[in-house]
């Protein structure tokens, strides 16, 4: 099954918070069995959802090695990009 995540992070830990945001955008498009789109709100990525998920594990548990890390996701059990405009 495909699915689609929009994923927002906010380090809210001292006053650079671009650095961990980017860096885990690039961590993500280090996995080309994935796509990721990004735009100034949020990030989405699109997969099977098991590789999705696993992949959202791994680079989720890095990112909380900052203190106060919070991330905001929805998921879709559907590939967004394909069901857009109908």
């Amino acid at each position: 099954m495909n699915i689609s995540v929009e994923i927002s992070y906010y380090p809210l830990h001292g006053d650079d918070f671009v650095e961990p945001i980017k860096a885990f955008i690039d961590r993500l498009n280090r996995h080309p069995e994935i796509t990721v789109q990004t735009n100034g709100m949020s990030t989405q990525i699109f997969g099977e959802y098991d590789v999705v998920m696993k992949i959202l594990n791994e680079e989720i548990r890095i990112s909380f090695e900052n203190p106060y890390s919070v991330f905001v996701m929805k998921v879709v059990n559907a590939d967004l990009r394909v069901h857009a405009g109908k």
